[in-house]
């Protein structure tokens, strides 16, 4: 097995003027099985790791598997982790009792050994990074949602241990982090809605062991189609998808949300905050246009999470 980074294909990354893009050099491409969605920052074997989450479906739009790839931001080598859940086979450890995750997996939100993802109308589910398994053969093809073809397919999986209810629909989650940037034990999980009723809650994480967020707070910012929300002190980062054209960005004091003239890639999704290299993480959804990218904080005017620029705004 090829550990800790080593996965066949590899996204590139490419320094551009204005932003930071990596592309997927394989039929992650142009897929209409597996879809992008949330976002993060951690750190895996030592080293400084972006998370993104996908979720796979049939070509009629059944949800079949979700994962998990785990990109080292110097190298830009890869590898995946199949999100799993426990079911009800006979517990002998091989994966048998294993199942694929049927969740959307709009978000991402990483406290080192524990993964967050959102799980649309069923809460939060945690994942366990510190229990990776490897699973083989039929096994790894099922929790890939693929069909059985034979072959010495290898697959890594993280199970879900616990279940976080959370009285919002739960499509996207993000990180918290304090005026000198450093992380807070605290997480913003947001609605996805058509029209500009959708919420976003502050909340305090568990201890470790523990089930069930602290709600902080709950506002309405007015925005439609919310994919993803960061806050940095008293400022927020709010991404708006818009179909097939380019997403919105928006930030600012939570009840003063201004829309940047920078843009999203298409089909936007989540966000992340990478304040050690100075970015805004998004990525775009949609097949041969997706693109994982950092817009630099400068480019939006931020000193110390504070900084606000009239003249950038539209």
């Amino acid at each position: 097995m090829l550990w800790p980074f080593g996965s066949t294909w590899r996204p590139v990354r490419q320094k551009r003027r204005d932003t930071v893009d990596l592309r997927w050099l394989s039929a992650r491409t142009w897929t209409r099985r597996w879809y992008p969605q949330g976002i993060d920052l951690g750190e895996w074997q030592g080293r400084r790791t972006l998370a993104v989450s996908w979720f796979r479906q049939d070509l009629a739009g059944t949800h079949l598997a979700s994962r998990v790839t785990l990109v080292d931001l110097e190298r830009s080598r890869h590898l995946d982790i199949l999100l799993t859940v426990p079911g009800d086979g006979d517990g002998d450890g091989d994966g048998d009792e294993l199942e694929p995750a049927p969740i959307h997996a709009g978000g991402l939100a990483w406290f080192e050994d524990r993964l967050f993802v959102a799980a649309t109308r069923r809460g939060i589910w945690e994942f366990d990074l510190s229990d990776i398994r490897t699973v083989r053969g039929a096994v790894a093809q099922r929790l890939a949602g693929a069909r059985p073809r034979g072959g010495r397919t290898t697959a890594l999986v993280a199970v879900r241990t616990r279940v976080h209810a959370v009285p919002l629909r739960c499509s996207y989650l993000g990180r918290v982090f304090d005026d000198a940037g450093t992380p807070l034990p605290r997480v913003l999980i947001g609605e996805y809605l058509r029209d500009d009723t959708g919420r976003i809650g502050e909340f305090t994480i568990p201890d470790a062991g523990s089930a069930g967020f602290a709600e902080e707070d709950v506002f309405t910012p007015g925005i439609a189609q919310m994919q993803g929300a960061v806050r940095w002190a008293d400022r927020y980062f709010v991404s708006q998808s818009d179909h097939l054209r380019p997403g919105a960005l928006w930030s600012g004091r939570r009840d003063a949300l201004l829309r940047e003239r920078i843009p999203l890639p298409v089909g936007c999704e989540d966000l992340a905050l990478d304040l050690d290299a100075g970015l805004l993480w998004s990525l775009g959804e949609h097949p041969w246009r997706r693109v994982v990218r950092g817009i630099p904080l400068a480019r939006l005017g931020v000193d110390g999470g504070h900084t606000e620029s009239t003249e950038r705004r539209t």
